[in-house]
């Protein structure tokens, strides 16, 4: 298993400058410990995430690192141009040295991107699946005619083309279709925070039974905090936590206007699964022990390619600890 930090540039200092840097100090530190990859968000119209290009980041980040790979976490691609995403990919893997994974999603339940991006919440996932499509064949393609719904060209090539020869893709998804044009392309999945373990067995059980060589392809994004004791840890990731809470129980509330909440469930419970009890179960906060327990349960139930931890202190130093305590004394002996 693999180990990867989530980057979503939090602005919780209300200081976009210092944000930028901190993160940047952690995905450096990630690299210095041997962590094999960065992922980084993509969102939109936030005070508090202030990640809205993906492709400059890494950009960026591509000039500043050397080993570590960077992966989309996820490019929003019904908010964009295919064409221009399938250039932007195929220069930026250049950039990074055959270092890019490319993570694409439809978008999280964030009414004011669909508002602002002119989406509906029902016609996302069908262009993002079809851009998909458009990029895959772009990336790799030469004189590239697609007539699709949304997108068409005509004998299109792009240049440069990618560094490598396959470029990894990941879906960040729970829906079935999605699932199922993943495992037939052998494209891999991925789980953010609130994803439940029963959901992620499911998901993965569906993948497998269409594509059985599909068993390190789930990269599994955990909120995490590790210090000497459980509670010290829960004290000190709570804050971090409870504004996620709330931030995401605001854009829930949105959303059940149009019934759209459902995936937005854990399995088995009628609450979302933007609760602070919930997501604390299903985080890696903890000790030493819970933490190596807590890898360990996800592990054995999920094969996991790659966990990318998502470390939640306010504290840039208390974040930089915990990694290090990690790679320490947890990794290791997972």
């Amino acid at each position: 298993m693999k180990t990867g930090l989530f980057c979503t540039y939090e602005n919780h200092h209300q200081d976009a400058q210092r944000s930028i840097a901190e993160q940047t100090e952690l995905i450096r530190h990630a690299e210095a410990l041997g962590f094999e990859e960065a992922w980084i968000a993509e969102h939109h119209f936030s005070e508090f995430h202030i990640s809205p290009s993906i492709q400059v980041s890494i950009a960026y980040l591509a000039a500043i690192t050397s080993r570590i790979r960077l992966g989309s976490a996820a490019v929003l691609l019904a908010f964009h141009n295919p064409v221009t995403i399938a250039e932007e990919i195929a220069m930026l893997d250049r950039l990074c040295n055959g270092r890019l994974l490319f993570g694409v999603a439809k978008g999280g339940p964030f009414p004011e991107q669909n508002r602002h991006f002119n989406m509906t919440a029902g016609e996302s996932r069908v262009k993002m699946l079809e851009a998909l499509e458009l990029v895959e064949k772009l990336l790799y393609g030469s004189d590239v005619t697609f007539t699709g719904k949304y997108y068409q060209c005509d004998r299109l090539t792009i240049h440069p083309k990618p560094l490598q020869s396959r470029i990894p893709v990941y879906l960040a998804t729970s829906d079935r279709s999605a699932i199922e044009l993943a495992a037939l392309h052998s494209f891999g999945l991925m789980g953010g925070p609130p994803f439940s373990l029963d959901l992620l067995k499911a998901n993965m059980a569906q993948y497998r039974a269409i594509n059985a060589s599909g068993s390190e392809k789930l990269v599994l994004t955990r909120f995490f905090f590790v210090a000497r004791t459980d509670e010290e840890a829960i004290a000190e990731a709570l804050p971090f936590i409870r504004h996620f809470v709330n931030t995401m129980s605001n854009n829930v509330a949105n959303l059940k206007q149009d019934g759209n909440t459902q995936h937005l469930k854990p399995s088995g419970s009628q609450k979302t699964c933007f609760d602070e009890t919930y997501l604390l179960e299903n985080s890696i906060i903890g000790s030493v022990a819970t933490c190596r327990d807590k890898i360990k349960r996800f592990q054995d139930a999920l094969n996991v390619g790659t966990l990318a931890l998502k470390p939640c202190s306010f504290d840039l130093q208390k974040n930089l600890d915990s990694m290090t305590c990690y790679a320490e004394e947890v990794r290791d002996a997972v």
